[in-house]
């Protein structure tokens, strides 16, 4: 196997950077996932993720990325022909409306420029023309465009229909203020690896009364995702219905543990200040922001490269000299823009880093920008 490069700084949208505790835990001894020792490890778990989803609904955790979690929200609440409203800004709003049209929904797209936010009044005359939506679909943090949708405003609207209020939290929970209860959301799926800072691999969705009303309606679709599988095992035995990773399950509760520990407000002030931080050095250099101003995420940040730049000779020589990983763009903004995540355990120090490397990697392709440290450093009070 060849030596892989373990020294890379992981200023990704995901995975992030895992703090050390939460590495260490995978390493206690594998146990009966069909035991009390399991089952206490999970329930505990599982309590802390209510926490930090702020819910009192039922709440589950599935062995797989975040995309299994958003097929588990559809293929319990959606049958062939069923109406759904999916809200698109980016690549992960299409990748909820790929799954409904997987399972042969009628699909209302809702479509908003790339790098701008969702308009809640454009939600509301939709379900007024259309009542019988059963399903609206939303990404809070569209990771391929550096935007935040307003989810608490469109669950105020949303909350008054018959629609459910199906919301993918993946890279915000944890890192930017999502409250379950108090924004009305019916389903709300989220991963492992981004805010809150454990290994890929797992995922967690929360699911309201209304929405078990429709799920108890709706035929089941799937073996492996079947919600009242999770429901059913959990219930009677605290366990998970098929075999879940006993690794990751130590690895979310101490990663969740550090979050609660940190403190939710606090958690969210200091994504905020990494992420305004960012965009002040950024702007500072002469880059132009991709997202705009009252769009903005809190948890990655979306830049346009300077004319002249290519994605692949920028990412390469940041990663290869500066050991430092940022994300391209996807889908119809690949090689226009790249993505600097600062989400998770990300610190001011990482923060003026990448953009110290940022400044000297243009420079050396040939684009002459200014210093964006000082911007940075006035943001971060250093």
């Amino acid at each position: 196997m060849k030596k892989l490069d373990y020294e890379k700084l992981l200023m990704i949208p995901g995975p992030t950077m895992v703090p050390n505790t939460v590495l260490t835990s995978m390493a206690n001894p594998i146990i009966g996932h069909r035991t009390k020792q399991y089952s206490e490890l999970l329930e505990d778990t599982v309590e802390k993720m209510k926490k930090v989803f702020m819910t009192k609904n039922d709440t589950y955790f599935i062995t797989g990325s975040g995309t299994s979690a958003m097929d588990m929200a559809i293929s319990n609440t959606v049958d062939k022909g069923d109406k759904v409203l999916t809200i698109t800004n980016g690549n992960f709003g299409e990748r909820f409306y790929n799954i409904a049209k997987v399972y042969k929904a009628d699909i209302i797209r809702l479509e908003n420029e790339w790098g701008d936010c969702a308009k809640p009044e454009q939600v509301k005359e939709i379900l007024d023309e259309n009542p019988d939506i059963k399903v609206v679909t939303i990404i809070h943090n569209e990771t391929s465009t550096g935007v935040r949708n307003p989810i608490e405003e469109i669950g105020n609207i949303v909350k008054d229909y018959d629609a459910l209020y199906v919301v993918d939290t993946v890279s915000s929970l944890g890192g930017d203020y999502v409250d379950v209860d108090k924004f009305n959301i019916d389903i709300c799926v989220t991963g492992s690896q981004k805010c809150i800072a454990a290994p890929p691999g797992m995922a967690a969705i929360s699911v309201s009364e209304k929405a078990w009303d429709v799920i108890n309606k709706t035929e089941t679709k799937s073996f492996y995702l079947d919600i009242n599988a999770y429901k059913k095992r959990y219930e009677s035995k605290k366990e998970t219905p098929y075999t879940p990773s006993v690794t990751l399950t130590y690895a979310m509760n101490e990663a969740l543990e550090l979050v609660l520990n940190e403190g939710l407000e606090n958690r969210f002030k200091r994504h905020e200040k990494l992420a305004k931080a960012t965009r002040a050095g950024l702007e500072a250099m002469g880059i132009e922001l991709f997202a705009k101003e009252g769009a903005r995420s809190v948890t990655v940040t979306s830049a346009k490269y300077p004319e002249g730049i290519k994605d692949s000779e920028f990412r390469g020589l940041l990663a290869d000299k500066y050991g430092i990983l940022v994300a391209g763009g996807q889908a119809q903004v690949s090689g226009k823009i790249f993505r600097v995540g600062h989400m998770g355990m990300a610190k001011e120090h990482h923060i003026l880093g990448t953009l110290a490397a940022i400044e000297m990697a243009f420079k050396e392709l040939g684009c002459d920008v200014d210093s964006g440290i000082d911007a940075a450093k006035e943001i971060l009070k250093i």
